[in-house]
């Protein structure tokens, strides 16, 4: 698995949604997926209950984490002392 943490930034790199980038919300490392914010909707049928209305949502689905690349980009510390 790549170097990806809650919060990073990814660009998909293939599917549906290639080319989109988005932020890592959820991270499943037993089957390496990822769901990412805005990528990959899916719409869920609620059912009503008490507490909530009901109806059809849209929500983020998971994604293989092979699909996509990261692109934070860290801070390479410079080298001190050499001439």
């Amino acid at each position: 698995m790549m170097n990806l943490k809650k919060g990073n930034q990814v660009k998909i790199i293939s599917g549906k949604d290639r080319g989109k980038t988005g932020e890592i919300l959820e991270i499943d490392r037993k089957r390496n997926l990822l769901k990412i914010k805005s990528i990959n909707m899916i719409k869920k049928h609620l059912k009503p209950t008490k507490q909530n209305k009901g109806g059809i949502i849209s929500k983020e689905n998971f994604i293989h984490q092979s699909n996509v690349k990261n692109t934070d980009v860290k801070k390479e510390k410079k080298k001190k002392g050499s001439k």
